[in-house]
């Protein structure tokens, strides 16, 4: 069961109403499990970051993890927190008035980890301001669901050229029969696992331009995102892609050998 609070109070109707009938605001998802969180201090920086950018002022994170904190079940079961950032007061006609941001906290059962194969529709989009984690979905939910029905798990989307650059929701990477780990280049949200894999690879990551008739020359892809960690990617459009299990597992290995931080 899912629970919601506003800076740790339940939040009414009317409060919540500003966000669905507006919708200004932004966010991250973290896994946390026993208290801890991988890539923490990631998440936190990108809370900060995008709330200078979205309401033009700063966002105190040590009240953040405090809210967070209290919100966990007492059991220390695997949970996704996802924390949302939005102003109650600022209205339709006026998003550039001074705000006061306002933390939404919202918790929900883990789905187990490690994942089975996802498999991809493409789709030729880009989401407004990539760089930032903005409550805006209905485009990239609405391709997903254009996805789901034509029988794919998720949407992959791409340039008109066919350059690949993200999954709706999650990061795509694409590991060589080296075993090196390459990113798109392309304009996408820079996720917290897939920094926390850069961290921990070092020199085995690149960034290059990837497109869809590319794809089955890697060894495997996969896809990255702070709910599951690493999950392999079996299909993209009617091409089905190798997946090289033992590579696949020391990239999963090398992301779980990151300690989570305490909140």
């Amino acid at each position: 069961m899912s629970r919601m609070n506003l800076n740790g109070a339940p939040v009414t109707a009317a409060q919540l109403s500003a966000l669905g009938l507006v919708g200004y605001g932004h966010f991250t998802s973290m896994r946390v499990e026993h208290g801890a969180v991988r890539g923490l201090s990631l998440h936190m920086d990108r809370l900060r970051r995008d709330c200078r950018q979205v309401f033009d002022t700063d966002l105190d994170t040590d009240r953040v993890r405090d809210l967070v904190s209290a919100s966990l079940p007492t059991d220390g079961g695997a949970t996704i927190v996802r924390v949302t950032v939005f102003d109650p007061a600022l209205e339709l006609a006026r998003p550039g008035a001074p705000a006061q941001p306002q933390i939404l906290v919202t918790t929900r059962k883990a789905p187990p980890t490690p994942q089975g194969p996802l498999t991809l529709q493409s789709t030729v989009f880009r989401r407004d301001m990539a760089r930032i984690k903005h409550v805006g979905l209905f485009a990239s939910l609405h391709h997903r669901a254009l996805a789901q029905r034509a029988g794919a798990d998720d949407v992959l989307f791409t340039e008109p050229d066919g350059t690949i650059s993200e999954i709706a929701t999650s990061n795509i990477g694409f590991i060589d029969n080296a075993g090196r780990l390459i990113w798109p280049d392309a304009e996408v949200l820079i996720g917290t696992t897939m920094q926390l894999i850069d961290r921990a690879r070092d020199a085995d990551v690149l960034t290059e331009k990837i497109t869809l008739a590319e794809v089955d020359q890697f060894a495997a892809v996969v896809a990255t995102n702070a709910a599951v960690g690493v999950r392999p990617v079996s299909a993209i459009d009617d091409r089905p892609l190798p997946i090289d299990n033992d590579l696949i597992a020391a990239l999963r290995q090398d992301y779980e050998s990151i300690p989570p931080q305490r909140i």
